[in-house]
């Protein structure tokens, strides 16, 4: 570590080293994937000679079932092929952004990817064109071909609300209209808005900018929070109508395809796609809206904690609790997480402890690399990948061991299943790194005695779950009044938004917070709402993460084993079934009932903690904090 420290330190101001100056045991190893530039370049020439065998495929697969089985292996070939490309292609372009020769390759894989697509989407069609009687009769008469039985379940339970060619063909050619209202949306969000200037604590000038926007409204000076809030939302204010024109073009867009493909409502189009029945997104919302009093008393805790008459948006995120010191580093974070998952059994910590021994992740900053934190699993066969940009806080802990939680997902399911399965849903995606989440949290607790930092551990887990649950409820039962609207012909203004977008938040958000004009504009940066019903998947994947934490502190192995299967199980069969599996029916409302009851222990906790704290419960809080942003 003392040579990082060196480098990362020039004449005692701290700067970003050099890749090359970064010790390499903390370092991802690409290597892994292609071991030399040359193997790359030999697997893309070899993926492009898979692509020019489409012609071999097109237009035989109702010839009968070994042409159907000749097709699909090549499906996977190529898939396959592409993905270990794109992957270490990204990989390394995502190192060093700014270096032209990764630059130059990322794009060649872009476009390979591309001409995948092309040269193989004929393939969908072509068997739902074919009679479910056909492919019954291809299954049984061909026993290798029994292995793509989900997969074609999962083609075929999509074929009566699949069109006559032409009409596909001008869907199709519509597909390019119908992302106006997004990119209108985008351009408007990325390009156009500017937003003012404002004066921090000590009266130094500091632009706001969406980045800095939820750090700012974490500060301890309520003048800086009121002042970025109506910086921000005024800026959105200003072209109100215009969002609101994008977005009911949007939605108008989701109405569309879901007449056009015979759904009975845009909600019942989105949610069919991952098999998802309509009955999970309406148990959620009315889950959430019988169980608003806890989040209530939240609020009316952190309005007395603050000491005001009121709270606004804005006070939501400021930390309730501060003065503490977190610094955690890297290996400290990896002794935490390794114990913190130790509940998870032995099978588990053989691929954790290959993760964190060396090459499956890039742990800090260097110049040029690209931001954030992510978890590739693309490349088949090899082990998946972690992206990080390591700062020496617990918001990197829980990074690191949410996205652990999905390379142990991809890993396991790459190794128990077949390729064509060992991928796994959005639906279910977040599961696994938040279970990850809930153990860190759990053990934390567990072990930690300072009451300060209990505290704050305490409130941390509250905050993530009012984020990640109840405000994405909040947009989730926005989305679909005003599809419904929509759907009944009225017209969706930016007055009727906001008016709906501001009763709900102050349903949601309860009496202790006052939602006014300002703060009822919420819906205007909201991009999620042109993904076509996404953010529900936020609370649902919670709430089954929080059931499984649970069941496997509460149930031990056969709680792990059931989570473990379910991690192996990849995209077998579909995501309601696998949960259930796991010991999480998400067709009833018990799991999200029980995560809302997890939050109201959570919170007694805390009342508690914040009680036995110098000052009590209306003491002070002062300083800036170091929550997580909203």
């Amino acid at each position: 570590m003392a040579a990082l420290a060196d480098a990362r330190v020039d004449g005692g101001a701290k700067k970003l080293p050099a890749r090359e100056e970064i010790d390499a045991a903390f370092q991802w190893r690409v290597e892994d994937i292609f071991s030399s530039p040359e193997g790359w370049e030999a697997a893309y020439a070899e993926a492009e000679g898979l692509l020019d065998q489409a012609g071999r495929h097109q237009g035989r697969l109702g010839d009968g079932a070994e042409h159907l089985l000749a097709c699909l292996r090549w499906l996977e070939e190529v898939s396959k092929g592409v993905a270990l490309v794109y992957t270490y292609a990204m990989l390394r372009h995502d190192e060093n952004t700014a270096d032209s020769d990764r630059q130059a390759i990322y794009r060649r894989a872009q476009t390979l990817r591309a001409r995948a697509h092309q040269a193989t989407s004929f393939v969908r069609p072509e068997i739902l064109a074919l009679p479910k009687e056909t492919i019954d009769a291809y299954l049984a008469e061909n026993e290798e071909l029994a292995l793509y039985r989900q997969y074609l379940d999962d083609l075929m339970r999509r074929k009566e609300h699949v069109l006559p060619p032409e009409m596909e063909s001008l869907l199709a050619m519509g597909s390019e209209v119908a992302r106006v209202p997004y990119q209108v949306f985008t351009m408007l969000n990325d390009a156009d808005l500017k937003f003012p200037v404002i004066e921090d604590e000590d009266g130094a000038a500091i632009e706001v900018t969406r980045g800095r926007y939820s750090t700012l409204l974490q500060r301890s000076s309520r003048q800086v929070r009121q002042a970025a809030f109506e910086a921000f939302t005024g800026t959105y204010g200003r072209v109100q109508n215009t969002l609101a024109a994008s977005l009911e073009g949007a939605v108008k867009v989701n109405i569309f395809q879901s007449r056009a493909r015979k759904y009975p409502s845009a909600l019942a189009a989105a949610l069919h796609d991952e098999a998802i029945d309509p009955k999970v997104y309406d148990n959620l919302v009315q889950a959430i809206n019988e169980n608003l009093a806890p989040l209530h008393r939240y609020m009316e805790l952190r309005r007395q904690r603050l000491q005001l008459p009121k709270l606004k948006l804005y006070d939501l995120m400021v930390p309730l609790v501060t003065g503490v010191d977190f610094t955690t580093t890297y290996p400290q974070a990896q002794h935490l997480v390794r114990e913190a998952l130790a509940p998870l059994g032995p099978e588990y910590a053989k691929p954790l402890e290959e993760a964190l021994s060396g090459g499956w992740i890039d742990v800090y900053e260097n110049q040029g690399k690209r931001g954030g934190a992510y978890s590739m699993g693309g490349a088949y066969g090899v082990h998946p990948y972690i992206l990080m940009n390591w700062q020496d806080n617990l918001d990197s802990v829980f990074t690191l061991a949410h996205e652990l939680g999905h390379t142990i997902h991809s890993y396991f399911s790459q190794r128990h299943q077949p390729y064509i399965y060992a991928g796994y849903t959005i639906f279910v995606a977040e599961v696994a790194s938040t279970v990850n989440e809930g153990l860190l949290v759990h053990h934390l607790l567990r072990t930690e005695k300072d009451p300060l930092r209990r505290a704050y551990i305490l409130n941390h887990y509250l905050e993530e779950f009012r984020r990640t649950v109840y405000a994405q409820v909040l947009l989730a039962e926005f989305e679909q009044r005003i599809h419904q609207q929509a759907e009944e012909g009225q017209p969706l203004t930016a007055q009727g938004l906001t008016s709906l977008y501001g009763e709900l938040a102050q349903r949601y958000w309860g009496p202790a917070v006052d939602v006014d004009a300002e703060s009822a504009l919420g819906w205007a940066w909201i991009p999620h709402f042109y993904y076509g019903f996404y953010v529900y998947k936020y609370a649902v994947g919670f709430s089954a993460a929080t059931a499984i934490v649970e069941q496997i502190l509460a149930q031990g192995d056969e709680a792990v084993d059931r989570y473990l299967n379910f991690l192996k199980s990849g995209s077998s069969d579909y995501s309601i079934p696998l949960l259930q599996r796991a010991g999480v029916d998400l067709l009833s409302p018990e799991p999200i009932h029980a995560a809302l009851g997890r939050f109201s222990q959570v919170l007694a906790e805390f009342e508690e903690a914040l009680a036995a704290l110098p000052g009590g419960r209306l003491g002070s809080t002062g300083g800036a904090g170091t929550l997580s942003p909203q």
